[in-house]
């Protein structure tokens, strides 16, 4: 995934992990992000979200400009700033953000499946 940067600077590729598991199909947030990289994004937070599981409490909302280029994806996307995200990766792919791709789901946005 990528994010451009305010200052039109480089833009960052992110590594994210995929978590089915993050939030559902209807959740107001589809990936979660350190809050810093939010920042240097020029994202604006808007109205706070509370989230439960791997990290609790209350955390600013992004919409920030995604891109993944394989798959020629570029969209607005609601994003959660985290004060730090899971060693090794840079962020979390929700199943919200996951579902809006076919791959893996047979066409079907309410389920995640793998075909063997």
């Amino acid at each position: 995934m990528v994010l451009t940067l305010a200052q039109g600077a480089q833009p960052l590729v992110r590594n994210l992990i995929a978590d089915t598991g993050a939030g559902s199909l209807t959740s107001r947030f589809e990936l979660i992000l350190d809050e810093d990289d939010c920042v240097l994004c020029g994202g604006n937070p808007l109205v706070p979200i509370l989230l439960g599981g791997a990290f609790v409490g209350s955390f600013p909302v992004y919409l920030l400009p995604i891109k993944v280029p394989a798959l020629g994806f570029i969209h607005n996307v609601r994003t959660v700033g985290v004060p730090s995200v899971p060693a090794g990766f840079d962020g979390i792919a929700c199943f919200r953000f996951l579902n809006r791709f076919h791959y893996g789901n047979f066409a079907d946005p309410g389920l995640f499946g793998l075909e063997s």
